[in-house]
């Protein structure tokens, strides 16, 4: 007997401009359920306080979510200068107050000291896990544990505006790295403390920021459904991006469609003109090039599949 969906199979990416004051996974929940979405994740959660690019994907498309989270990312951050609190943003609670003694060349000499790959110990209030728990659940029992210091990379970190105690920059940087982290590091180097005011994200991978939508835009859009007796996803739907979308930016290999098919019961192929061994490629099928998942060039140069799009008909078959 089929199985009862809850949701219905819809797939795609949606550029969620989240708002300040919920969680991530508070705005992906309200994405789910306005969507009707089977299936829904996030690629890489923002704080509560921070606004901004949340790619949310649906379906299929959250098999390939971590490439996302994988991806670059693109920030617009303000932060106070002279007050240091213990969760390194305005959330917190100010923990120590010192006088501001900065010039502009001071504070430039001291920004360009994180451009490149540098080591980052991550606060106490990120998401990451220790023991299972995250991290902020430690922190809010006023506990510390031990932390590993990452890699991260600034590519760009420019100042933009320095007035009145605020310094506004705007970041462009690799996975992992936490704002909050460079501004508290900033402020111990400028000898005032520092802490985030405010952060919005204005870039993931390269998703274009005139695509991202509202929660407000999106429950204004169920409602002009029913107002109009039409099915909301006849407006939704329109807002997603493709799924392949997550993977733009790999190099992809064109398979026949008798090929393609081994690739999609999980069996690795011959392709012509493929890249190096180790190197993960974007699948597409015949002359129309449809998507059909993510594989990597093996030892003996084939294609073997890694992440592959699902056959609904064949699923529906099973349940």
């Amino acid at each position: 007997m089929a199985r009862r969906r809850k949701g219905r199979p819809v797939d795609g990416v949606l550029l969620l401009d989240k708002p300040g004051g919920i969680t991530s996974n508070d705005a992906l929940q309200k994405v789910k359920r306005i969507f009707f979405a089977e299936k829904a994740g996030h690629t890489g959660a923002l704080d509560p306080l921070a606004t901004g690019m949340l790619p949310i994907c649906l379906g299929e498309a959250t098999k390939f979510s971590q490439f996302l989270l994988d991806s670059d990312k693109r920030y617009r951050v303000i932060a106070k200068l002279g007050e240091r609190t213990n969760t390194s943003d305005s959330d917190g609670e100010v923990v120590e107050t010192r006088e501001v003694k900065v010039d502009r060349g001071l504070l430039e000499r001291c920004i360009a000291k994180f451009r490149g790959t540098t080591k980052q110990i991550p606060s106490m209030f990120s998401a990451l896990k220790y023991q299972g728990r995250p991290l902020y659940e430690y922190a809010r029992e006023g506990k510390e544990v031990p932390r590993e210091a990452r890699d991260i990379t600034v590519y760009e970190i420019s100042l933009l505006r320095f007035s009145d105690n605020e310094v506004e920059m705007e970041v462009h940087c690799s996975k992992g790295t936490y704002i909050r982290t460079i501004v508290d590091d900033l402020g111990e180097m400028l000898g005032c403390g520092a802490h985030v005011t405010y952060l919005r994200r204005i870039g993931v991978s390269k998703y274009p920021l005139d695509k991202m939508v509202t929660l407000e835009q999106l429950e204004a859009l169920l409602e002009q459904a029913r107002e109009q007796d039409i099915q909301p996803k006849e407006l939704l739907d329109p807002l997603l991006l493709p799924t392949d979308s997550a993977v733009q930016d790999l190099p992809e290999v064109n398979l026949l469609p008798g090929v393609a098919s081994y690739v999609l019961n999980g069996q690795p192929v011959q392709a012509g003109r493929v890249p190096d061994a180790g190197t993960l490629v974007r699948l597409t099928a015949g002359e129309r090039r449809d998507f059909i998942g993510v594989g990597e060039i093996n030892a003996e140069n084939m294609v073997a599949p890694k992440r592959v799009l699902a056959n609904r008909d064949k699923a529906d078959q099973e349940n």
